[in-house]
């Protein structure tokens, strides 16, 4: 019957994404890579997404971003996002990473007015969880220019800035060693949310139509037949 087998394939998805879930949790588990450890395993995300990353360099202030319309705690603001220029070891060979840092409140009385970020000159330590590009909202056509940004790509970036970034980006998390808290940024990341609890719904919806036709067809086919033959 269809509607059983979309409730199991329904079933097989959430199994999936329970196993994916469990794979981001085991990640965030592991011990922080440092700069040579990230530069060694660049190339496979699977090894590195999700993962603690502690990393010292710099800031490239001049480069600092905002992109508006992201909420935390329900409130809307910017997402401050700032590129770090970092050297790995023994080689010295310098690398930039885009770091997520933060979430602050907007000025809606003067919208084009930017928030006052502290952010620490010279070598500065960062800790932070490895991540996929910033995520888009509101898709909007056209290049966007100036500091405040709907969205941004890396690939756009790299171009703009003349840099060449890493293919992910950081989200930037207090910590006690790192110099994150001084920039009054608030870092309540959400967890990734895979939508497990949507497939038990969807299964139980299928099974719970499968259960009625079932029903209706014993009901049509068998038993009332059986009463009017008695009739």
């Amino acid at each position: 019957m269809l509607t059983l087998n979309l409730g199991f394939w329904q079933l097989n998805r959430a199994r999936e994404k329970q196993t994916l879930q469990d794979l981001i949790a085991q990640q965030g588990q592991l011990s922080a890579l440092d700069a040579t450890a990230l530069s060694n395993n660049m190339g496979n995300m699977t090894t590195v997404l999700h993962r603690q990353v502690s990393l010292t360099g710099r800031w490239l202030n001049q480069h600092t971003l905002y992109l508006d319309n992201r909420q935390m705690n329900g409130k809307p603001g910017f997402f401050v996002i700032t590129p770090f220029e970092f050297e790995t070891t023994p080689s010295s060979e310098t690398r930039t990473i885009l770091v997520q840092r933060g979430w602050v409140a907007r000025n809606f009385m003067d919208r084009a007015r930017l928030p006052d970020i502290h952010t620490e000159p010279g070598r500065v330590s960062i800790v932070g969880r490895i991540a996929l590009a910033p995520s888009k909202l509101y898709e909007f056509n056209g290049d966007e220019i100036g500091k405040i940004r709907q969205n941004v790509n890396i690939a756009g970036l790299e171009k703009e800035f003349n840099l060449k970034l890493l293919d992910f980006s950081v989200l930037q998390i207090d910590s006690e060693k790192a110099s994150a808290n001084k920039d009054g940024l608030l870092r309540q990341w959400l967890q990734p949310n895979l939508g497990i609890e949507k497939h038990h719904g969807y299964m139980f919806q299928w099974w719970a139509l499968s259960a009625l036709i079932a029903g209706l067809y014993l009901w049509f086919q068998v038993i009332r037949p059986q009463r009017n033959s008695r009739v």
